[in-house]
């Protein structure tokens, strides 16, 4: 136990548990002993991940750009932890906005920023007191996208980029607190996100103004598939989960975690690099 932490509490919150990152890491939670309150948006969703877990975890439904349901959740946890508090919270829950820039509605745009941003941080001030008492953790998922911007999913690079900064900002304002604030920073990952992202880029595309068809319609249809075959071949969601479990639970957290071979390159490498030349790397891969 001398590079493990033992928490006051054992409940951990998980928004974004229907799939992905966020559901290996509340049945990876849930097999390890902690107490999981998995936040999902569908009904559906928590029959789903109560086949595969213990009686313990709890769903719950939870939709991060609502205020009426994120006190709703915070209600259940606090009704059924009492003064005990939160171990940690997994800020999880994510969409991704794909598509150019230069014709992406703005609504769109504000839902990424909406759901990837402010949902984000709406839903630790909500949890924070419970997160006091048990001096817990906040972990927040971000993406190498928040590191190097990446074209095409402009909007959710944007997004990953301020959770770099809000990150970094609660990590200094909770400190008194010794509540500890880590980012896990994955590259691609075998998420359904990206699916979900190419069905979006496509709907986006086929309702794109005449002249937008004509400036990028030879490029989108291969900048699409590769972001595709990225998230299909990308680190696996498991893996990223064992690594924000890490981040929970380490007597001496990091701050940033960075997951996957190709966020490793892309931090190690294409960050360095002048901007010029690594926008040349970039296109060429997207474009190959």
């Amino acid at each position: 136990m001398g590079n493990r932490r033992i928490p006051l509490a054992n409940t951990i919150v998980v928004t974004g548990a229907s799939s992905g990152i966020g559901k290996a890491c509340a049945l990876q939670l849930d097999k390890l002993g902690f107490r999981v309150f998995a936040g999902v948006r569908r009904e559906m969703d928590s029959d789903a991940l109560r086949r595969e877990a213990s009686a313990t975890l709890t769903p719950i439904l939870l939709d991060i750009t609502d205020a009426a349901s994120i006190t709703s959740a915070v209600d259940v946890v606090t009704t059924a932890i009492g003064e005990i508090g939160l171990a940690g919270i997994i800020n999880n829950a994510g969409i991704a906005v794909a598509g150019p820039l230069e014709f992406l509605p703005i609504d769109e745009i504000r839902k990424q920023l909406e759901v990837n941003v402010i949902g984000q941080i709406a839903v630790t001030q909500a949890f924070l007191p419970l997160l006091r008492q048990g001096q817990g953790r906040i972990i927040n998922i971000g993406s190498l996208g928040g590191r190097i911007a990446m074209p095409f999913i402009g909007p959710y690079s944007a997004a990953k980029f301020a959770m770099e900064a809000l990150t970094d900002a609660l990590r200094m304002e909770l400190r008194p607190w010794h509540i500890h604030v880590s980012i896990v920073e994955p590259g691609f990952i075998t998420t359904p996100i990206w699916e979900k992202s190419k069905e979006v880029a496509g709907t986006i595309f086929n309702n794109l103004p005449h002249q937008a068809e004509h400036m990028y319609g030879t490029i989108i249809p291969g900048v699409r598939e590769t972001y595709s075959h990225a998230g299909r071949t990308g680190t696996p969601a498991e893996e990223v989960a064992k690594v924000t479990i890490r981040a929970l639970t380490a007597a001496r957290p990091k701050t940033r975690y960075i997951v996957g071979r190709g966020a490793r390159l892309g931090t190690s490498v294409l960050e360095r690099l002048p901007d010029k030349l690594r926008d040349a790397l970039i296109i060429r891969w997207l474009t190959k």
